[in-house]
This record gives structure tokens, C-alpha cells and sequence, in this order.
């Protein structure tokens, strides 16, 4: 989807991390957040590292009813990082994405493969490596600029580093230790979400944490899903493709404030719910969407989804690729198109 939307987003500042040290706060006050702060790595260019084990706050952020928006959640997160010492701020931020997923499944092999499409030279991506005390271990990546902290924030002090941390609440995608894969892609229109009632309120990114913590296949994502209210994060309509080592895959999309599934092995930008949203998005999504449905019966293999997936990607603005391989629990990673030398994660 290729259109220039303004965001409100996440914003802390460096002072927060300043004020932690220079107040002296005990270790064991803020421990986890410490240890994940010193993981923080550099892996590529434009990318970083980040792997955070033990109690980062989502399974209370759910209980206290999520948030219904940026604004509410950036608060609740500065709370867990700060104790409460800390009120952000909040800055407006550009953003234009598309991207691209495909999952296979067949003997001996289980794959979805995600293209993270955005329109800008800026920016760095972050690899996240979670370990909750409750909840699934999983690895997710996001792309820095949405946490507000400035075009192209790179975490190389420790203040940066541990501002980074908020990126736990941020994934545009990942798997889980069950094989579970979900993805966020823009869909076709500027339909916004705001779903009203007495559930909890999710935004799309924290959606997204949700599941990875939580579910372990498909039908369980959904059932989650549908017990909370969504509320799209960046002010345009989303759909979330969401797959399982079983090879169950949907894409879940909002019309006219419902949540609607459809199965689906492919989701570009376009809706794919039956009814008079069927198809709204551009050319070009249209466009992707048949080249991978003319190549997917041949992708049985890590390397086959990755050229694949180097098929429907664009110079410039496919800031990384994935093949998550559910059967045997691996990612691997693409850097800005280098097809060649993927970084591989797994849960060993």
C-alpha cells in the first residue's frame, strides 16, 4: 500500500534512561530491563539485536485492558520501564509500507515467507528475541522508527539501548516457539478501526505481541483476537496474515468494524473478505499477489521461498525478508535484499 499516512507513536526520551542511572535505582527493581538494555547489538547495517528474558509487562498490560490507542500505550510501557517515574511525550511520525506473505505446507516442510515493503531511505530494523515468564518464547523484528525516537534511531549508548527496549510491544512480525507466524501488512484502503465495547483494547502491533506470547496455532490466535477490541495503529486499515505448523493460514481483516477471516496461503494489500471490499487496493498489490500464486506451488523449500520472495521484492524499499521455517522452528533473516547471506535464528 503506497500511500504517505502520520502516525503517533512512541516517544521516550533519552532522559529516561539517564534518570535511571543517576538516580541509583536498584538492580533488582529494574533487572530484566537492564540485562535486555545490555543485549542490544549490532548485526548489520541498518539492523540490531535485541533479546529480552523474564517479565516485560504484557500479561499485566492485558489484565489492566490493553490500550486503544498509541498515546495509551506508550504510557503504559514508559510505566514498566520507568516505574512510574517517567511521562512521555509524543511526536508524529510518516510512515508508508506494503509487503507481501506466502505460507506452503507440504511433506517435511512448513514455511511462510514475509516481505517488509517501506517507502524511505531512513531508519534501522531490530531483531527481538523474547523469553516472557509467561508465554511462549518467540523471535519478532520492527522497524525502529515507529518507536518515535527520531528518523534513524540506532541504539548505541546504553540510554538508546534501553529505550529500544520498548520495541518488545512493537513487532511487525514473527514466530513463536509453537511454529506460530503472524505478519502485519497494510490493507486497500484508509478504513480505520476502532472497535467499542467492554473487551480489551489492542492496537495492531500489540496485537501482534498477543499472539506471539500466546497462541499456538491458528485457531487459537483467532479466538484471542476476537475477545479484544482492535484499534488500527498508524490511522489506515491493516489485516494480519497469520499461519500454523499445521499449515492453517488466514488473513484477518476489519470491515465496517468487524473482524472478518479468510483463509488464504497469500496476503499482499488488497482485501481478500468476500463481500463489497473484496479486492480494494492498488494495482501493484494485485500485481505481487499473482506472481506469488503462480510460484508457490514450486516453493518447498527454505531457498525456493526466498526466491520467491526476492521475486515480489523492490530495490529501495524492501527493508528485509523472512522465511520462517515452522517444522524445524528456524528464521531466517534478509537483510535489505542480500538474498545471499541470511542471519539464522532458532530456539536452540
Amino acid at each position: 500500500m503506497k500511500k504517505w499516512v502520520k502516525i503517533l507513536i512512541i516517544v521516550v526520551s533519552s532522559v529516561l534512561a539517564l534518570t535511571l542511572v543517576a538516580a541509583g535505582f536498584a538492580v533488582w527493581t529494574f533487572g530484566d530491563n537492564v540485562k535486555a538494555a545490555s543485549s542490544v547489538k549490532k548485526l548489520d547495517e541498518k539492523l540490531y539485536y535485541l533479546e529480552f528474558e523474564g517479565d516485560y509487562g504484557f500479561q499485566q498490560f492485558l489484565k489492566e485492558g490493553g490500550a486503544a490507542s498509541e498515546e495509551e500505550m506508550a504510557e503504559y510501557i514508559i510505566s514498566v520501564m520507568s516505574g512510574g517515574f517517567y511521562k512521555p511525550q509524543l511526536e508524529e511520525v510518516k510512515m508508508d509500507f506494503g509487503c507481501s506473505t506466502l505460507s506452503t505446507k507440504g511433506e517435511g516442510y512448513s514455511l511462510m515467507g514475509r516481505n517488509y515493503d517501506w517507502h524511505g531511505e531512513a531508519g534501522n530494523a531490530m531483531i527481538i528475541h523474547t523469553k516472557p515468564d509467561e508465554g511462549y518464547e518467540s523471535y519478532s523484528t520492527t522497524w525502529l522508527d515507529f518507536l518515535g525516537f527520531g528518523d534513524g534511531f540506532a541504539p548505541e549508548e546504553f540510554s538508546e539501548k534501553y529505550m529500544s527496549i520498548a520495541a518488545v510491544y512493537v513487532p511487525l512480525d514473527g514466530i513463536n516457539e509453537k511454529g506460530l507466524c503472524v505478519a502485519d501488512l497494510m490493507a486497500g484502503d484508509g478504513e480505520v478501526t476502532k472497535q467499542k465495547s467492554e473487551k480489551a483494547d489492542l492496537t495492531t502491533t500489540s496485537a501482534i505481541r498477543m499472539l506471539l506470547d500466546n497462541a499456538a496455532d491458528v485457531d487459537e490466535a483467532i479466538e484471542l483476537l476476537s475477545q479484544c477490541d482492535m484499534n488500527s495503529s498508524i490511522g489506515m486499515a491493516h489485516h494480519i496474515s497469520i499461519s500454523d505448523r499445521e499449515g492453517n493460514s488466514v488473513v484477518v481483516e476489519y470491515v465496517g468494524g468487524e473482524m472478518v477471516v479468510t483463509e488464504t496461503d497469500i496476503v499482499t494489500n488488497h482485501y481478500l473478505a468476500e463481500g463489497e471490499k473484496f479486492g480494494v487496493g492498488n494495482e501493484e498489490s494485485h500485481k505481487r499477489f499473482a506472481r506469488i500464486e503462480e510460484a508457490k506451488e514450486s516453493v518447498k523449500s527454505v531457498e525456493a521461498m526466498a526466491d520467491c520472495m526476492e521475486s515480489v521484492s523492490y530495490e529501495n524499499e524492501t527493508k528485509w525478508s523472512i522465511v520462517y521455517d515452522k517444522e524445524n522452528l528456524t528464521m531466517d533473516f534478509y537483510n535489505r535484499r542480500d538474498f545471499q547471506s541470511p542471519l539464522s535464528f532458532d530456539f536452540n
